[in-house]
């Protein structure tokens, strides 16, 4: 293990970043250095921007892939070898934001009486009531037969049943606050994706005028 190496796995330790964080910061670093052929404390921001580049044009990695690798540059160059980074040289990538399918509550009932098997049905059923992550249920794979079968035009995933889950909970009249600790979501922010899926909630919003009690004017004299 070279010195370097060994200094940036203590930073990490030390901030308690998760085994898959540090793996992946880690072999950036290596990579950004076999790239130039050189020791990563031997590289500058014109090499960090020309890599940058590189991942985009030639590699054709995606923004949220290149903003992890910057992400894993900046660690190494801040807390490893306690130097400046300048944002303003190395911006990070704009951020591209999808919108994840949603279904209709008519379309999960129509999903769940398709599944061939009483316990796909229960596995089915316990993404819609909890909306518990993936992760948690990694067993589960909801076939393209399902939706087919189903009549769904739409691409469903396991995770498609937790927005699903949030979205008609929103609708159904839930706060974001609620949604947000059910969900286990950190940041309340991530929680208001579901404001944009919602067309119930946005279409029954009202307008502030509806509100006001207006007086109806005389017509005027002519």
């Amino acid at each position: 293990m070279t010195r370097l190496r060994k200094m940036m796995l203590e930073e990490l330790e030390r901030r308690n970043y998760s085994e898959a964080t540090t793996r992946c910061y880690i072999r950036t670093v290596e990579d950004f250095s076999r790239r130039f052929k050189r020791s990563p404390d031997c590289l500058g921001p014109e090499h960090i921007r020309e890599y940058q580049a590189e991942l985009f044009k030639k590699r054709k990695l995606s923004p949220g892939t290149v903003t992890q690798r910057l992400a894993a540059l900046r660690f190494f160059y801040i807390k490893t070898l306690r130097k400046t980074w300048s944002i303003a040289e190395t911006p990070y990538p704009k951020r591209v934001f999808h919108l994840p399918a949603i279904l209709s509550r008519e379309e999960v009932e129509r999903l769940i009486d398709a599944a061939l098997a009483p316990y796909h049905r229960t596995l089915l059923m316990t993404l819609y009531a909890t909306g518990v992550r993936r992760a948690e249920l990694t067993h589960l794979k909801v076939s393209k037969e399902a939706a087919r079968r189903a009549g769904l035009q739409k691409d469903v995933h396991p995770h498609t049943l937790r927005h699903c889950f949030a979205t008609h909970l929103l609708e159904a009249g839930a706060d974001l606050r609620t949604i947000q600790m059910l969900l286990g979501h950190r940041d309340l922010e991530e929680t208001t994706i579901y404001l944009h899926l919602s067309e119930r909630h946005l279409s029954a919003t009202a307008s502030p005028l509806d509100s006001l009690e207006l007086k109806d004017r005389p017509p005027r004299d002519e």
